[in-house]
């Protein structure tokens, strides 16, 4: 991993073509980010439930303590992802955040007293990757407009901080019932949704009328508002 910045130029392509093609899909630990899921979900569409049962395994943050969600390999592969085929990418508008930075990793720091965030860059140069050696030369900056990643950061942004603020102020795993709230506000947010509009989970005269009406219908904010309230409701305990 290569130090980088936003200005500094990098040579990298990737297509059918290149000898390495769908090698980067292969013997790897997927994370992902609840934003990742809500897109991989709109793109299948499917229920996040079934997403989840289907294509991804739990396990539990050693450092956080809480629920971690990764892509579950093909069966009977060499860790392959379950989403690529010969062809490439089967969700490729739509791929998580890891896939679009690749080859760059990126990390956030936050000032604790004015809240603003930096961005830290590397260049991630692997062995098996074949698309260093002859592709366009373009800046950080560049590759993240182009793979559409300013959206992904956002939100992804917004989980991190949700984790450090566990950190600093409930350190130690949650307990099963609240492990359980976070796993579905952050990643099985279709059942979330569905037990505040048609279980109960919180009463009528709780929501605004117009923050109902966008849970029920904006996944986005539905995920905003789910972190929200695991922060407001479950990590000031």
């Amino acid at each position: 991993m290569i130090a980088i910045s936003k200005k500094d130029t990098f040579i990298f392509t990737c297509h059918p073509g290149v000898p390495c093609f769908n090698e980067c899909c292969r013997n790897l630990t997927q994370f992902l980010y609840p934003y990742d899921i809500l897109r991989l979900t709109n793109h299948l569409k499917v229920h996040t439930s079934t997403f989840l049962e289907q294509y991804t395994s739990c396990h539990t943050g050693p450092a956080s303590g809480l629920p971690v969600v990764t892509l579950r390999p093909q069966p009977g592969t060499d860790q392959i992802c379950p989403f690529v085929s010969k062809e490439g990418c089967r969700v490729y508008p739509n791929r998580p955040s890891a896939c679009r930075i690749y080859p760059l990793a990126r990390a956030i720091s936050q000032n604790r007293k004015t809240g603003r965030i930096r961005e830290h860059f590397a260049l991630l140069e692997e062995p098996h990757c074949r698309g260093r050696e002859d592709g366009q030369t373009r800046t950080v900056d560049q590759w993240i407009v182009g793979q559409q990643l300013e959206e992904y950061n956002q939100a992804n942004d917004r989980m991190i901080a949700l984790i450090s603020h566990k950190n600093q102020h409930h350190p130690g795993p949650l307990s099963m019932a609240n492990a359980r709230m976070f796993y579905l506000a952050c990643y099985d947010f279709d059942t979330f949704r569905e037990n505040i509009l048609e279980n109960g989970w919180l009463d009528e005269g709780e929501l605004d009328p117009e923050i109902r009406a966008k849970i029920a219908k904006d996944d986005s904010f539905l995920l905003q508002f789910g972190m929200d309230w695991i922060q407001q409701n479950i990590m000031a305990e």
